[in-house]
């Protein structure tokens, strides 16, 4: 029985291209992904082409749990979207779609089973209103 899926979307004040390069360079996954202030992403490892592995690290700061997430990029259409296959088999498609002056960008994921549809909605959700963040500071700096 395939697992539900999960839609997660945030509307970002920056162009496509900026948003995606902030989503995809490794330096600036350190810098969002994550869920909230307590925890962090001490290091990324991004090949983006079709077949090439992702990886993060993500850490509570206190030490208490950490783990990697890793995957493999099934789909790479620049600038438009990604398509990663988790090891455990499920997978995870982000969109970018040009909206106004801005971005917006949907993930859709296959749940996992340990963890409520709603825990997890927020845990994602959580991660993407951080790169929003993160993505509108960067833009508004430069």
């Amino acid at each position: 029985m395939p697992s539900p899926q999960i839609t997660i979307d945030v509307t970002i004040a920056a162009p496509a291209r900026e948003t995606w390069k902030a989503y995809t360079t490794a330096a600036d996954i350190t810098q969002w992904n994550f869920a909230s202030d307590d925890w962090c992403c001490p290091s990324a490892e991004v090949d983006l082409k079709t077949g090439g592995l992702y990886k993060a690290r993500m850490e509570a700061k206190d030490g208490s749990f950490g783990f990697d997430f890793e995957a493999v990029y099934e789909e790479v259409d620049q600038d438009r979207a990604i398509t990663l296959a988790m090891l455990d088999g499920r997978k995870a498609r982000t969109t970018f779609e040009p909206v106004g002056g801005g971005t917006r960008v949907t993930t859709v994921f296959d749940a996992e089973d340990q963890n409520s549809i709603d825990m997890q909605r927020s845990g994602w959700q959580a991660i993407l209103d951080n790169f929003k963040k993160y993505v509108e500071a960067q833009s508004r700096a430069a």
